[in-house]
C-alpha cells in the first residue's frame, strides 16, 4: 500500500511544533525525511519553512510566545536551510549557471531571513549567488559589485525606516551598472516604495524574483547620475531631514510632555521610561519616512499596527494619539508632518473599533 507523503501545510504545522518547542533535530530530521520521500527543497523552503518563519512573527506579535522563543525558533529554522543546503548537490566545475548575483540585506536590515530563503530558490535555479546577510553597509556592496560583476542585486528590506538608505543603496548600484531587484514587506505590498525610489523591479517573492531574473532586468545607464530630488521632489521642504535631524530632542520633548499630560508617568521606571522612549522615537522615525516617500499610508500602517501590539500586551494605547498630539505641537511649522499627524490620529480613532486581529493575520 502507498503511503500518502504529507502535505506543505501538514508539514509546515509539525515543523511549527518542532521549532516552538526548540526541537532543533526534530525540525531538521522531519524536513530531510520529506526530501527523501519525495518533496522537492523548493517547496520546502517557500511553502513550509517560510509560514513557519511567518507565524514565529505572528505569535510573537499576539504575545504567543516570548522574544526568546522567537529568536529560538528563527535560529533553528535558519539552520535547518543551511541543513538543506549543504545536503545538495553542488553543480560541477565548469558546468554553465544562469548568472551571478547578489543577494543583500538594506544597511540597518538585521531581518535577514527572506534574504536567506530567495538566495536558497536562486541556486537551485542555477544563478550562482553571493550571499551578503543583514545590513550590508552601502560602500561594501558597492565595492563587491566591482570585485564581482554581477547581473543583478537583490536587496531586502524589511523594515519601512530603512527606506532613505534602501534609496542610497539602490542609487550607487545603478551607478556602477547593475540593476537593483527590490523586495521585502519595506517596499510595500505592492511594491509602490521600490516604484519610488526608482528600482529596476520588484519582486513579492522568492517565486517572482526568479520570473523577474529570467525576463531580464537589463543594464542601468551608469553615466547617469541623480540626486534623491530627481526621484523625491517633494524633499525640496526639507520636512524630511528636519524631522530626521530632530529625532533626538523631539523624542526628549515629548517624553517631557506626556510626563506633565499624564503624572503617572513619573513613577515609572527606568526600564518603563526607556521603552516609552523607545514608542516615541519608533513613531518619528515612521514619520520621518512617511515623509521621505509622501506615503500617509506607511505612517497609519505602523500605527494601527503598533495599536495591535499594544493591545495583545493588555497595554492602554491612548498614550499614541496623546504622543501624535504633542508632536503637532512641535511640528507645527511642517505642513506636511502636520498633515500626517492628523491623518494618523483618525486612523488610531478608526482602528478602535475593530476587533484584534487574529493568529492568522497579516504583519
Amino acid at each position: 500500500m502507498t503511503v500518502a507523503r504529507p502535505s506543505a501545510a501538514g508539514l509546515a504545522d509539525r515543523l511549527w511544533q518542532a521549532v516552538v518547542q526548540g526541537d532543533e533535530r526534530s525540525a531538521a530530521g522531519l524536513l530531510h525525511d520529506a526530501l527523501a520521500d519525495g518533496t522537492d527543497e523548493e517547496t520546502l523552503l517557500l511553502e513550509v519553512i517560510a509560514p513557519v518563519q511567518e507565524k514565529v512573527g505572528v505569535e510573537w506579535a499576539a504575545d504567543r510566545i516570548t522574544v526568546a522563543q522567537e529568536h529560538a525558533a528563527t535560529a533553528i529554522n535558519e539552520r535547518v536551510v543551511a541543513s538543506l543546503a549543504h545536503r545538495r548537490p553542488g553543480r560541477p566545475t565548469g558546468a554553465p549557471g544562469r548568472g551571478r548575483v547578489t543577494v543583500s540585506c538594506v544597511d540597518g536590515e538585521w531581518h535577514a531571513f527572506p534574504a536567506r530563503l530567495v538566495a536558497e530558490v536562486l541556486t537551485l535555479h542555477g544563478w550562482r549567488v553571493d550571499f551578503l546577510g543583514a545590513q550590508t553597509p552601502t560602500p561594501h556592496l558597492v565595492a563587491h559589485l566591482h570585485h564581482t560583476g554581477p547581473d543583478a542585486v537583490l536587496l531586502s528590506g524589511s523594515i519601512p525606516t530603512h527606506l532613505p538608505t534602501a534609496h542610497a543603496a539602490i542609487t550607487a548600484c545603478q551607478a556602477v551598472g547593475v540593476p537593483v531587484l527590490a523586495g521585502g514587506r519595506a517596499f510595500g505590498p505592492d511594491g509602490r516604495y521600490a516604484r519610488t525610489l526608482r528600482a529596476d523591479r520588484w519582486a513579492a517573492d522568492a517565486r517572482g524574483a526568479v520570473s523577474a531574473l529570467d525576463a531580464g532586468l537589463g543594464r542601468p545607464d551608469a553615466s547617469a547620475t541623480r540626486q534623491q530630488l530627481d526621484d523625491l521632489p517633494h524633499l525640496a521642504d526639507q520636512e524630511y531631514t528636519m524631522v530626521a535631524q530632530s529625532r533626538a530632542q523631539l523624542v526628549k520633548q515629548t517624553l517631557v510632555d506626556l510626563e506633565n499630560r499624564f503624572p503617572a508617568l513619573r513613577s515609572y521606571s527606568d526600564f518603563q521610561r526607556e521603552r516609552t522612549a523607545e514608542d516615541i522615537a519608533h513613531i518619528v522615525d515612521f514619520l520621518a519616512t512617511a515623509l521621505y516617500v509622501d506615503d500617509a499610508e506607511l505612517f497609519t500602517s505602523f500605527l494601527t499596527w503598533t495599536a495591535d501590539i499594544l493591545g495583545a500586551r493588555h497595554v492602554p494605547a491612548h498614550s499614541l494619539v496623546a504622543s501624535l498630539d504633542l508632536l503637532s505641537g512641535q511640528l507645527r511649522d511642517f505642513p506636511r508632518a502636520g498633515k500626517l499627524l492628523h491623518e494618523g490620529v483618525a486612523a488610531l480613532g478608526e482602528h478602535s473599533d475593530r476587533p484584534v486581529p487574529g493568529p492568522d493575520s497579516h504583519v
